[in-house]
């Protein structure tokens, strides 16, 4: 334990003249104590320009279209605020890769405030990279263009595909450099989410002891995401309870599509149920669940199979939060909590198991079905076959006899898929369905395009060379992900030897 304090002190607050957007601010978050946070204005910048606006999520929240595209440039970059911000530091703490920081918070990012979008739903508005914070320890508290434009296509792809995720609404650029291992040019994103509350905002509060913290922040999460909670008898112990529900369903979805998120620390699990803090992400070609391509995983504590027992230990550590609060006794506390905690793997199987076998076209789940599932992927490990093409050819080999070369023509030496194959139309002949209506079940589920390294690489490459064509173009073709477009073909394919991106990272 350490001793209750309030956030590190505010580094001088710049004054930023206000700007009406038409939006509706309603900033409740900034309504608890100041120890939860830390005043911040964000820190002008020397030349912002947009690269890009989210017009649909912009409409969807209010944002007035008559506002130029210069005076975006100028809010998005943090040069002026939008009337009614109140913009704040958010402090919490994390376990990063197992060790725990008793305090991290907002270093580049401020939370500008909480917009009531058109259909009422309240929705965080943030500046990522808008400036140093009270928590940036020894950061510059900016952003890079790289990892800008990855969040910005990876959130709005998994957006696309149906995933819950925070969502990109502009990028800007600064006109600052960010000195990294080189120098870089400078980007802002703004980023929208449903909150920014993290299992590592109740760690904070827990590391130091404070009960009283630990309420309002249960009562505010339940008030803002699990109303249903709160008439619970035990309010903290259903909130752990629908957390857990959240994150078993998140986790399977980001399994169903091949995504890995390479940084799953608590800080970076969000208590809303959505995937957060992008950093070192990516999508696996070739199947392998021992894929890790962030470069700062390196004992593959965060690899694509492992993201299910992580969200479990992340789980953990929330429930380690509300112990005092569930229960006045430890004992009894633990035991009820564990008792949530336990079932968390057969939640996470059952959408695990429910995606995957929709996935190979059976509209049914049974658990009989399961070995049937598995040995796909044996198989399509054994084979180097890529995942993302795979599952979208079992959806032509569904519909037509003719189909299945399509399949056998993404595995290296056959590796056992024909008897796979001929067990897997023998089950679907069991269901009745017609072979189309299947084949098109499976097309909804199954992605032609994802954000694949080599593609979100090049984009960026490109744009830090000023052209930002392979960036639009890749976020036009990611915006319809289960629509097979001949003339997209060339971004469905995977990488060429020499195209593979092995490694990503974060950009901090």
């Amino acid at each position: 334990m350490i001793g209750t304090r309030s956030p590190p002190p505010a580094i001088m607050m710049t004054n930023v003249p206000s700007i009406p957007l038409g939006l509706s601010f309603d900033n409740s978050y900034g309504r608890l104590p100041e120890r939860f946070y830390a005043r911040q204005n964000p820190v002008p910048v020397a030349e912002p320009r947009l690269i890009r606006l989210n017009r649909g999520l912009a409409g969807a929240i209010g944002l007035d279209p008559a506002v130029s595209d210069d005076q975006l440039a100028g809010v998005f970059a943090g040069n002026r605020l939008p009337e009614g911000a109140d913009p704040l530091a958010q402090a919490y703490a994390g376990h990063q890769f197992g060790g725990f920081s008793p305090q991290l918070g907002d270093g580049r990012a401020l939370l500008l405030g909480e917009v009531i979008a058109r259909d009422g739903r309240r929705l965080d508005l943030q500046l990522k990279g808008a400036g140093q914070t009270p928590f940036s320890r020894r950061g510059d508290g900016r952003a890079a263009l790289g990892p800008v434009l990855r969040e910005y296509l990876v959130s709005e792809a998994m957006a696309a595909l149906g995933i819950p995720t925070t969502r990109a609404l502009a990028a800007v650029t600064t006109g600052l450099p960010v000195l990294r291992e080189t120098v870089l040019p400078g980007a802002i994103l703004t980023r929208i989410a449903a909150s920014h509350i993290r299992v590592g905002t109740f760690q904070y509060f827990a590391a130091r002891g404070d009960r009283d913290a630990l309420e309002l922040l249960v009562a505010h999460v339940v008030a803002r995401h699990y109303p249903e909670a709160g008439a619970a008898e035990n309010p903290a112990l259903a909130l752990l309870a629908a957390v857990m529900a959240r994150q078993a369903a998140l986790v399977a979805r980001w399994l169903q599509v091949g995504f890995i998120h390479g940084v799953m620390n608590t800080d970076n699990c969000s208590i809303a149920g959505e995937t957060i803090d992008y950093g070192p992400c990516a999508f696996m070609d070739a199947y392998d669940p021992a894929t890790v391509y962030s470069s700062i995983d390196q004992q593959g504590r965060y690899a694509y199979a492992n993201q299910p027992v992580m969200a479990h230990w992340n789980l953990a550590r929330f429930a380690e939060t509300l112990l005092d609060l569930i229960d006045a006794d430890q004992t009894r506390a633990i035991d009820k909590a564990s008792e949530v905690l336990a079932g968390f793997a057969p939640l996470f199987r059952r959408h695990w198991l429910d995606g995957m076998a929709h996935k190979i076209g059976l509209a049914e789940t049974a658990e009989a079905d399961a070995p049937l599932i598995q040995d796909l992927l044996e198989t399509m490990k054994t084979g180097e076959a890529d995942y993302t093409n795979g599952f979208r050819a079992l959806g032509r080999a569904a519909a037509a006899p003719a189909g299945r070369e399509d399949v056998r023509g993404l595995f290296v030496g056959m590796a056992g898929i024909d008897a796979w194959l001929d067990r897997w139309l023998a089950r679907l002949a069991v269901q009745g369905r017609d072979p189309a209506a299947t084949a098109a079940a499976m097309d909804a589920v199954n992605p032609a395009y994802i954000p694949r390294n080599h593609r979100v690489q090049q984009a960026i490459d490109a744009a830090m060379a000023g052209d930002f064509g392979p960036f639009e173009a890749l976020h036009l073709i990611l915006a319809r992900p289960f629509e097979d477009r001949p003339e997209a073909a060339a971004y469905a394919a995977p990488p060429e030897a020499d195209e593979r991106v092995l490694r990503t990272f974060c950009g901090t």
